[in-house]
């Protein structure tokens, strides 16, 4: 089954070039040109990847980027006509994946999209046990050890742990880790990760942010290092 692109584009000579590198290197391409069509699309056709233009119409693609934001971690590809660093840094921290300058090469515009693309499919399971030579669970039995201690946490406490784990090195939003780690992440505000999270990493031994595990990315969540 062939892996669906949304493009948001307005510019049509770069709209069409794009889609026709992508359907010739297999992919399904949906295509918008302005940011409130696009949303309507992204959650009708639940695309694998985003292709976001930063200059549209209306709806810039700033905030098409947090709308998305609020509901997917569904990797996206900013372009954008400045090559500006400040540009970059704020659609990463925004939660971008990637962002590219137009104008650019299909070869490595093709290999960017195929890059997340491999980068969001899922990675092998974990084994029975992790042990990252400070913090051990087993999840089969929900045992958690500190340096060879045992640690009480609460259900949503390990649920939330085994999402940061099995997710290690990735940037986890409060929307996605209440997904992961809540029975109902719907009638609970995000503010509710933050405050688990500083229970979490006082049980897992850090006295300060800086000195746990589980790094908070300004602006975006936390994430397992």
């Amino acid at each position: 089954m062939s892996e669906l692109v949304l493009l948001i584009e307005d510019d049509a000579d770069i709209a069409l070039g794009v889609r026709t590198v992508l359907n010739r290197n297999g992919f399904e391409v949906r295509a918008a040109t302005e940011g409130r069509d696009g949303l309507r699309l992204f959650h009708s056709e639940r695309p694998d990847i985003v292709v976001l233009d930063v200059g549209l119409p209306e709806m810039d693609g700033w905030t098409v980027l947090e709308r998305i934001r609020e509901l997917s971690e569904v990797p996206v590809l900013m372009l954008t006509s400045h090559g500006r660093e400040v540009d970059k840094v704020r659609g990463l921290r925004a939660g971008a994946d990637d962002y590219l300058t137009k104008p650019f090469g299909t070869a490595e515009f093709v290999a960017r999209v195929q890059a997340l693309l491999r980068r969001q499919r899922p990675a092998d399971p974990l084994p029975e046990v992790f042990d990252d030579g400070s913090v051990r669970i087993n999840f089969a039995t929900h045992d958690v050890f500190v340096d060879g201690n045992a640690v009480e946490l609460t259900p949503t406490e390990f649920r939330l742990l085994t999402a940061l784990v099995r997710h290690r090195g990735q940037v986890l939003s409060p929307v996605k880790l209440l997904e992961l780690a809540w029975s109902d992440p719907l009638g609970i505000g995000p503010d509710r990760v933050k405050y688990t999270v500083m229970r979490l990493r006082r049980k897992l031994g850090a006295e300060t942010g800086g000195d746990s595990a589980i790094e908070a990315v300004r602006g975006f969540g936390y994430r397992y290092r």
